[in-house]
């Protein structure tokens, strides 16, 4: 499927669906037991795209069995050619990848431009642990004379991915890379939001044989499918992508085996601008950051902005300005800038914020409502909405819409700066912006955050370690950690 520049019509947007939609594990499809399934909306016009399958515990149970039995030989699989595996996966990704990136669009309602960086991104994080494999490396450890001491990093068997809705391709790629390169298994459940394009790669892995069988599972379901992947036994680690509520029923589901948990949860990401950097740098990177092309439907998105007193009516006012050059619209033209909400409910929770917003008085300056683009007038379209005079007692400043909603504070004392930033159970990133290289040190040090920009918002580099601190998440992802989380550490002692 070549790049497109126009929408796409209705018959090629039906041709997308797979032509699968039931369980894939141990390499083959099955059927649901009791036969369950659930529907999949296209959020831009609130109307059905497909029934998938619903798996039940007992189609967890029979995915662990196929993937267990699937680890005792990949693990043993060389490192090199896992990672020539994964080589070949990073390859069919871009091969397929404007059918994978438009089937994302249809699927979550994200524009089609931002779909196909996706696609990029998965394949640059499949190559980095493809290249990463032989650093899953042990250490010896002196000893007395006649010891020798050393350890080895083993797989820890099979590994859960529970995957957000935002990214779906990419998240079924590179966010399963690491646990693969160490020689573990995966079963991942895409969110039930968004579940196509993870059955469609299963049929590209089934066409084209990339991973044995067994070695790559995709579980559709909804919440049941998620608590019994956390709490099963054969499951050696799981991991979410996902809410703050989700993560703590998966830490205790995970308790009852001893099992580790990876957990990259929400976030209440701060900007905190000071006076000396440039007012059009500082509202670019505010507007940039609030992610509007998702609907701010993204865990890092900017949805606190501190403004000195100095400069904050000329700041707010280039804010006001570059967000309303969004525009909503038909998700898989390419030239459209801005998604609507996943479902109804999130739809109508982002309102019950705006309203929350308003009645405990802050100034609404920028949007508030709905934004209804021609020929999708059912689509839960909201638009980017900004409000002013923000205090940290408010709901709207503290917790999080997952919406395109910015709060705007003001401040003129650092330390008071400092304690309204970090009054908060989040801490996934947060954005400086000063043209002082002493001020960015001393702010990157006392922001309670575990990814921290400088001057630009919103860009993960491959290789650099991603997460969060307080409850915005356990472990790190994108580099070497994630790959090393992924195993366990035996040691050795010989006596000679």
């Amino acid at each position: 499927m070549q790049a497109r520049t126009q929408p796409l019509a209705e018959t090629e947007r039906l041709a997308l669906i797979p032509g699968h939609r039931d369980l894939f594990y141990g390499g083959c499809w099955h059927a649901p037991t009791g036969g369950g399934a659930m529907t999949v909306t296209d959020p831009a016009r609130d109307q059905p795209l497909a029934r998938v399958a619903s798996a039940t515990a007992a189609d967890v149970d029979a995915a662990v069995a196929a993937a267990r039995s699937a680890f005792a030989s990949w693990r043993r699989t060389p490192p090199l050619e896992r990672g020539d595996r994964l080589r070949a996966l990073a390859s069919a990704l871009r091969r397929h990848g404007e059918e994978l990136a438009a089937l994302d669009s249809i699927d979550t309602g994200n524009p089609l431009a931002e779909m196909r960086r996706d696609i990029d991104t998965g394949a640059r994080g499949i190559e980095l642990f493809a290249g990463l494999v032989t650093e899953t490396k042990g250490e010896t450890i002196p000893m007395s004379d006649g010891l020798l001491n050393y350890t080895v990093r083993e797989p820890l068997g099979v590994v859960a991915r529970i995957l957000a809705f935002n990214h779906p391709i990419m998240f079924a790629t590179m966010r399963c890379a690491a646990p693969l390169a160490a020689g573990n298994t995966v079963i991942v459940k895409p969110a039930d939001q968004a579940p196509l394009s993870a059955l469609r790669l299963c049929e590209i892995l089934a066409e084209e044989g990339i991973l044995p069988p067994g070695v790559f599972n995709v579980l559709t379901g909804g919440r049941d499918c998620g608590a019994a992947l956390s709490s099963h036994p054969g499951i050696a680690k799981v991991a979410l992508i996902g809410s703050v509520p989700t993560g703590k029923a998966i830490l205790r589901a995970a308790a009852e085996t001893v099992k580790p948990v990876g957990l990259e949860m929400g976030g209440k990401n701060a900007l905190l601008a000071w006076p000396d950097q440039d007012h059009d740098t500082i509202a670019a990177g505010a507007v940039g950051g609030m992610n509007l092309t998702w609907a701010g439907q993204s865990c890092g998105s900017t949805s606190r902005i501190f403004l000195h007193d100095s400069h904050h009516d000329a700041v707010l006012e280039r804010i006001i300005e570059g967000c309303r050059a969004y525009r909503p619209g038909e998700p898989t033209d390419p030239a459209t800038t801005m998604g609507p909400l996943i479902t109804r409910a999130q739809f109508d929770r982002v309102l019950g914020y705006i309203e929350a917003g308003k009645a405990e008085g802050a100034r609404l300056v920028c949007g508030g409502g709905a934004a209804r683009a021609p020929g999708f007038e059912e689509g839960f379209f909201i638009q980017p909405t900004v409000f002013a005079d923000v205090t940290m007692q408010m709901r709207i400043a503290r917790e999080e819409i997952f919406g395109p909603v910015l709060s705007v504070l003001r401040w003129s004392d650092e330390d008071m700066l400092f304690d309204m930033v970090n009054d908060t159970d989040y801490g996934l990133t947060a954005a400086i912006f000063t043209r002082d290289l002493s001020t960015a040190h001393r702010a990157a040090a006392r922001v309670e955050a575990g990814y921290v920009w400088v001057n630009h918002v919103g860009p993960h580099f491959i290789g650099a370690p991603f997460g969060g601190y307080k409850q915005s998440g356990m472990g790190r992802e994108e580099g070497i950690d994630e790959l090393l989380g992924s195993t366990q550490i035996k040691n050795v002692n010989i006596r000679l």
